[in-house]
């Protein structure tokens, strides 16, 4: 089983600008570095072991598949950090991400190059043995009370899919085939005997 996450304490007279934060991890990119606004505390995360790696792939090529045909937003990975205010990390990763085109072409080409300042409209967290449920389920439900439409837990471990909207509604489902993107991605299914 892989590790927590390393956590590194800063003093508090070393306060990182938002570009010397973007600076360090673009330095260290083969770390997943998030900082915690309240503690300033700098988290390395463990990468993901393969079984979770390539489960993530599938998850992302089926998302992408969806993506180019549709064409009303574009797709993102697990090393993509979203910068959002009143969020409680810095930058947010999830494991994949959809934003609507319109959004994503109002922000400026710095900021879409940096940590794109902005909530996915769709995030999915694909629980890997290293993550517990319940801080996976607090960190949906920021994702939530920052912005997103729809979001979905997977815990492979329990065959059981979370799903979290925006309007605060959740639901648990026991072993599906497939997930619909309901309103927000339609036409898209996720096909889960590629994830479990």
């Amino acid at each position: 089983m892989l590790s927590s996450p390393l956590v590194l304490t800063l003093p508090p007279s070393i306060q990182l600008s938002d570009d010397q934060f973007f600076e360090l991890c673009q330095i260290n990119h083969d770390l997943r570095l998030e900082r915690n606004l309240k503690t300033g505390e700098i988290w390395i995360m463990t990468p993901a072991g393969g079984e979770t790696g390539n489960r993530n792939f599938s998850l992302i090529v089926q998302l992408g598949s969806w993506v180019k045909q549709d064409k009303t937003g574009i797709g993102f990975d697990s090393s993509t950090g979203f910068r959002i205010r009143g969020a409680t990390k810095d930058p947010m990763s999830p494991d994949a991400a959809w934003v609507r085109l319109e959004r994503w072409n109002a922000l400026t080409p710095e900021q879409q190059q940096k940590f794109p300042p902005i909530c996915p409209d769709f995030v999915v967290e694909l629980r890997s043995p290293s993550d517990t449920l319940k801080s996976l389920q607090k960190k949906m439900e920021e994702w939530v009370r920052l912005g997103i439409q729809l979001g979905w837990l997977i815990d492979r471990s329990g065959r059981q899919v979370y799903i979290y909207r925006q309007d605060g509604s959740q639901d648990c489902l026991q072993n599906p085939e497939t997930l619909s993107g309901e309103m927000v991605l339609p036409g898209f299914v996720l096909d889960m005997s590629e994830i479990w």
